[in-house]
């Protein structure tokens, strides 16, 4: 049986957001002002299939599909909305499931840091694929699970304030999300990523895969 982790509809990408996906994608490049998918299942060989089914359905373009032994992800996208949810709602029909079947994300840990060292800003750049976290900015870090809502995060908090995207990391057990700007802008950033996490309707984890 597959779980479905992560489900999510972008209706806007982002500026950042975009040009993040398409920086560090290896599939076809999103740009701002696109719609988009994220679909994250376990166990991580399904979404191959999931994949297939997407593409077959209606024009979508993928920039991302990631297939670990636990967890898989994958991004379509399009210029058009509709495109985009009828890949989504194909994804779903492939599966035998619901929107409200995916799983309800949470925030495992947040962590806000002030006037960030200028040496820890030049380690955390040197593992980023965003833009640079300076000296003396605040740091906003957001641990999501699943992954995937990550992605969700992001892009939200871009809408809301003056924020710098340094990275998203939507796969693996945990995502995570680090943003960089001034500190009121951070504040509503953050809470924007939270607002957006905390929206998403869902089934809770019973522990399965």
């Amino acid at each position: 049986m597959v779980q479905l982790r992560t489900y999510i509809f972008l209706d806007n990408l982002q500026l950042q957001f975009a040009s993040y996906v398409a920086s560090s994608a290896k599939g076809f490049m999103p740009v701002a002002g696109m719609a988009a998918c994220y679909v994250e299942v376990a166990p991580g060989m399904a979404i191959n299939e999931v994949m297939d089914v997407s593409l077959k359905a209606t024009d979508v373009q993928p920039a991302v599909m990631i297939v670990e032994r636990a967890y898989g992800l994958l991004e379509v996208h399009s210029w058009s909305q509709a495109n985009v949810r009828q890949a989504g709602q194909a994804i779903l029909n492939a599966l035998g499931l619901k929107e409200e079947e995916r799983m309800k994300p949470k925030a495992v840990a947040t962590q806000v840091i002030r006037k960030v060292d200028a040496h820890q800003a030049q380690l955390i750049n040197r593992n980023r694929k965003g833009s640079m976290l300076l000296a003396d900015q605040t740091l906003y870090i957001l641990e999501t699970d699943p992954a995937g809502y990550a992605v969700l995060a992001a892009n939200e908090a871009e809408k809301a304030a003056n924020i710098t995207l340094v990275e998203v990391r939507p796969f693996g057990r945990y995502g995570r999300l680090y943003l960089g700007g001034e500190e009121r802008d951070i504040m509503v950033g953050s809470e924007a990523a939270m607002a957006a996490i905390n929206s998403v309707t869902g089934v809770e984890p019973s522990g399965g895969i």
